[in-house]
């Protein structure tokens, strides 16, 4: 009896929204993984200097050891490791956070968080620095280049001020 209970608390814990957002987790880190390697691989970009998609768009590569916005940049095995290690912790923190989740709003935004921290987190244990590519530009105005999951990021974090600021009258 004792473990139905802790099976059904369990499944209460992952209840509609906290899935929802393990799913877009899922999906923000297949997608990420998936573009980077047909970049990386498929489409050559460690071998060219990039490609030009529009007029205020180019696909390049950049070799990303810090974390957004390029900052703190670790050359050394012990930083490389030191984020990756933030990262984990960052994950399993907000992942907790899922699980208690009860509104829609906060649930899709920490999954985009969740799901591009991890793409970040692959891309640091496995290249060394995260795989960065897009690069918005306008004249001389030139945006910093970024990835799949650094948008998702963004937009995750986003979405958590934008549900803090939400009033909780009942709705869901």
């Amino acid at each position: 009896m004792a473990t139905d209970m802790t099976t059904t608390g369990q499944a209460a814990r992952f209840s509609g929204p906290a899935r929802l957002g393990a799913l877009i987790a899922a999906v923000v880190l297949v997608a990420d993984q998936v573009l980077k390697l047909a970049l990386l691989h498929g489409a050559g970009l460690t071998e060219t200097n990039g490609f030009r998609l529009a007029p205020f768009l180019d696909i390049v590569l950049v070799w990303n050891r810090g974390i957004s916005y390029g900052l703190f940049q670790q050359e050394t095995a012990v930083g490389r490791w030191g984020l990756a290690a933030l990262t984990v912790v960052a994950v399993v923190a907000l992942g907790v956070w899922l699980s208690r989740v009860r509104h829609w709003l906060a649930a899709v935004s920490l999954g985009l968080v969740i799901g591009g921290a991890i793409g970040n987190g692959i891309d640091r244990i496995w290249y060394g620095a995260v795989v960065d590519f897009v690069h918005f530009y306008v004249g001389s105005f030139s945006w910093y280049v970024f990835n799949i999951a650094d948008v998702a990021i963004v937009a995750g974090a986003a979405g958590l001020v934008l549900d803090s600021l939400r009033g909780r009258s009942g709705r869901q």
